[in-house]
């Protein structure tokens, strides 16, 4: 394990390689202890650049042998250092040999090549290749790749790798072999192996060009009836990607492999994606609405990578948003496409609604506190330590966030053409985040200078909207001005260009025809408007009556806005806003101030009124049968404790879970009626079926549940306890046993313990279990504190420190979605906390820092706390040989 921190890599100093590699030949003799990597790497310089040594990496690596044209180098052409091999090359091709030995069995890091229940995998993304053999492990060494595996024969059957199978065999002493050749050049990054024993459904398809492709998706014995979801999300990812960008596959066949220990989702190495077995194990029995849907959204992330990053791949990992920036936008468009298709005409409209207010909820949660801490970063960093710790939702969500406010710009044709364009220049090539955006540009014939800046600024721009009414010349001056606050290194900040989507609601509910003035005509009710000065003001003409500004529709930019409004206006949009993004903003907006205004009266120790106007408009929303189910359920949705922690002056999460108590008692108690006649008029009967409509209602019925029995209602308790007993889908079993949790107290603890009997060989399933339990709310003053329920789970049987799963299942959900009780007052949630941090380093240093990552915002937090959590952040700085990855998190954090 490497033990100093990172150096700094910095952005300028990017050149390009002295030699290329055009050709490996890759060999392994796989032993779980003991596998024998021999490559052969066929290498051109490079003309276009000066000349220099060939420089191969590597890491934790036995070199056992290194040949130059087929002998040993001679005195002089060989320099090493730590993690480092150089050799000075005459004339222009040299075939360089190398053989490493490796111990996967002891690779608990999961990068590289590891063993996972008596299987072989890899995980190469970002610097694991570098772990298997020596090599120019960087994105812009592009080579063809062919591939040999030996193993055993009974206990890995299967032997997989990139692109196409075109030779295998047996060999003696029960061994036996694979050959596999992918024919496009691809960067160290995207290769893969895997060797276990595993059973496959499989499906031929006929691509838009009539080609016949096999596509597979292998899993574990006995999971094979938990795969048909993933097929079928697999087939429409190729259907959808033909229809909409005209992007084909361009292999023989397309493999997924699900796999217990995964550090992330999934991989999308070329035609072999690895993923983490809870993105592809779906029945009924097992899995809830959501894994269904995160199982379609992540099988197409990764399935439109072979375009959008495998095809066109990054030059350097700073370009890392222009592969997973674009992708993620791409499986957030496919998603809604689906919901809508799956809705019909006439909820299409509002299940790509509810499609985009998911995505903005993880924004808010996740990237935005990112960008207020001392991790703010740009989407293209100009700088890292460790590149593992810039997988972010910075680079990731907001990075769409950006591609979406281009296809905002140029409409959906135009950007289809800047995507053509895109790939008739840079196919089979590593490039920048400004090639791409280039190809945008000429494709529309605009100017994209000033909407580069997105890819420098870090922080989250404010946008402030101010309006008045002219009432004698009926026009209305809508005043947009933006600010972005200094992030780490980045003190100034210049105007972006920002697309805010506008209407005008009238004083009769109805949206207003929009005509700006100088317009001859007007052009509909919602009009983008773009802002590019630090203030503009827009003037709209022939606006009869004073209106209401509905701004940001369909949250148009990654931006907080900043507007005044009382709570009629709120309960107006509430009832009236057609964007039906806004409209649930609106609904946010309103609960947010209710929330924070009780968290002052906690703190100020004065009597909690939760005001009628805002149970009114809540009710209003809640019973209105014209709003689809899945919406009402995320209108009735409380913002989480997350986003309003960031949205407080001082965080302090103690008085904000008081808060947040007693307005979910309240919401369930005056409510309880319509709550009760909602779940059952909404339950939905016979069998199981993934399909919008169904999950919308089954939602809504679950936060009735939760509603209700936090009120205390004995028949709502009572409808919880009997979907429990009954339920014959994950959904409702979950949902119920989530409800009965805010019971807190012996139905809780029987109904834990069934779930637990029923599932305990389950290990997906379990993860539900530690999470609710990590995540607990305590709704009295004699259950003990939630970090004893956690210290006793981490002795459970199925719980693994070295299982990326279960830590995030029930440290990550204590961590991240238990703020009052992680930062319980005495302060033994950091030192958990630090306890946990430094234990995880010494076996997987991907998986700590994104634990550490839990105090980065500390400072936020109120002054006894701070103190607290600084003892924490400087003990786990001192530890001996802390890595890289866990280094560079503390420092951050702990940086003036």
């Amino acid at each position: 394990m490497k033990t100093d921190q990172a150096p700094s890599i910095e952005r300028s100093d990017y050149r390009p390689l002295p030699w290329r590699v055009d050709h490996v030949e890759l060999h392994f003799a796989l032993d779980e202890e003991a596998t024998v990597v021999t490559s052969r790497l066929r290498c051109t310089r490079n003309r276009q650049v000066s000349a220099g040594p060939l420089r191969l990496l590597g890491e934790e690596l036995e070199l056992l042998g290194l040949t130059v044209d087929g002998a040993a180098p001679v005195d002089g052409q060989l320099a090493r250092g730590e993690g480092w091999l150089e050799l000075t090359l005459a004339g222009d091709t040299a075939e360089i040999g190398v053989v490493t030995r490796i111990d996967p069995r002891a690779n608990t890091t999961l990068s590289g090549l590891y063993v996972s229940r008596g299987g072989f995998f890899t995980q190469c993304e970002a610097e694991g290749f570098r772990r298997i053999t020596y090599f120019p492990d960087r994105p812009d060494a592009m080579a063809r790749f062919t591939v040999t595996l030996e193993g055993d024969a009974e206990r890995h059957p299967v032997l997989l790798s990139n692109g196409n199978l075109i030779e295998q065999g047996k060999l003696d002493g029960g061994r036996h072999y694979a050959k596999w050749e992918d024919p496009f050049p691809k960067p160290s990054y995207l290769f893969a192996l895997v060797a276990a024993k595993l059973v496959a459904l499989e499906r031929r398809v006929t691509t838009a060009s009539g080609r016949e492709v096999l596509l597979q998706v292998w899993v574990e014995d006995g999971n094979l009836d938990r795969t048909g979801h993933a097929m079928e999300s697999l087939v429409h990812s190729m259907r959808w990607d033909e229809e909409v960008f005209g992007l084909e596959l361009d292999l023989d066949r397309f493999m997924i492999v699900a796999v217990s220990d995964f550090n992330m989702g999934a991989m999308e190495n070329k035609g072999l994606n690895i993923f983490n077995a809870k993105y592809v194990l779906a029945k009924p029995e097992t899995a809830n609405d959501v894994d269904y849907e995160n199982i379609e959204s992540v099988v197409a992330h990764e399935y439109f990578h072979n375009w959008t990053g495998n095809r066109v791949t990054c030059r350097d990992w700073f370009q890392l948003t222009l592969k997973e920036g674009l992708t993620v936008f791409r499986d957030q468009e496919f998603s809604a496409d689906m919901l809508a298709q799956a809705a019909g005409a006439e909820g299409a409209a509002s299940a790509r609604a509810v499609k985009r207010i998911d995505d903005v909820r993880v924004l808010r949660a996740a990237q935005f506190p990112e960008d207020a801490g001392p991790m703010a970063h740009p989407i293209r960093p100009e700088s890292y330590h460790e590149i593992n710790n810039f997988y972010t939702a910075t680079v990731y969500e907001k990075g769409a966030e950006v591609i979406r406010m281009l296809h905002t710009l140029l409409g959906a044709e135009g950007f289809r053409n800047g995507m053509d364009l895109y790939f008739s220049y840079h196919d089979g090539q590593a490039v920048t985040c400004d090639d791409f955006v280039d190809c945008m540009a000429e494709a529309n014939g605009v100017d994209l200078d000033q909407f580069m800046r997105w890819y420098s600024q870090a922080g989250t721009p404010r946008l402030r909207a101010t309006g008045s009414y002219d009432a004698a010349g009926h026009r209305y001056t809508l005043t947009l001005s933006q600010h972005t606050l200094p992030t780490p290194g980045q003190a100034e900040k210049l105007p972006l260009a920002i697309p805010v989507a506008v209407g005008l609601i009238g004083p009769d509910g109805k949206d207003l025809p929009l005509r700006l003035e100088g317009e001859l005509h007007a052009g509909g009710t919602t009009r983008v408007l773009e802002l590019k000065g630090a203030e503009q003001s827009f003037v709209f003409a022939d606006v009869s009556a004073e209106p209401v500004p509905s701004v940001l529709r369909g949250f148009s930019a990654p931006v907080i806005l900043e507007v005044d409004e009382d709570d009629a206006r709120l309960a107006f949009r509430m009832a009236h806003d057609t964007d039906a993004f806004n409209r649930w903003d609106a609904a946010q907006r309103f609960a947010e101030r209710v929330i924070l205004g009780l968290t002052a009266d906690v703190a100020a120790g004065k009597a909690l009124h939760v005001p009628e106007s805002f149970v009114a408009a809540f009710r209003a929303m809640l019973t209105d049968g014209t709003l689809d189910p899945a919406f009402r359920a995320q209108a009735a949705a409380l913002p989480s404790e997350g986003y309003l922690l960031e949205r407080m002056a001082v965080a302090d999460p103690g008085p904000l879970r008081t808060a947040l108590i007693h307005l979910t008692r309240a919401i369930g108690a005056r409510l309880a009626n319509d709550w009760l006649s909602l779940y059952k008029t909404l339950e939905v009967s016979g069998p199981y079926r993934y399909h919008p409509g169904d999950a919308g209602r089954r939602a809504l019925c679950n936060l009735a549940l939760k509603y209700l029995v936090a009120a205390g209602s004995v028949e709502g308790f009572d409808l919880a306890r009997a979907q429990f007993a009954r339920f014959g889908n994950m959904t409702e079993g979950s949902g119920a046993l989530a409800a009965l949790m805010n019971d807190g107290g012996v139905e809780r603890d029987a109904a834990l313990a069934d779930f637990h009997s029923r599932f305990r060989d389950d290990a997906l399933v379990l993860d539900k279990w530690f999470a609710l339990q990590a995540g607990a709310w305590r709704w009295d003053a004699v259950t003990p504190p939630v970090l004893e329920r956690v210290k006793a789970l981490m002795d459970d049987p199925a719980f693994s420190l070295t299982n990326p799963n279960k830590v995030y299942a029930l440290l990550g959900s204590f961590f991240r979605a238990n703020p009052a009780e992680f930062h319980a007052v005495d302060g033994s949630g950091y030192a958990f906390w630090a306890d946990q941090v430094i234990a995880l380093d010494r076996c997987n240093p991907q998986v700590a820092a994104r634990t550490a990552r839990a105090l980065e915002n500390w400072k936020r937090y109120a002054p006894a706390l701070q103190t607290l959590i600084r003892s924490q952040l400087e003990r786990v700085r001192a530890i001996e040989g802390l890595s890289p990855d866990v280094a560079e998190i503390v420092a951050k954090a702990l940086a003036d």
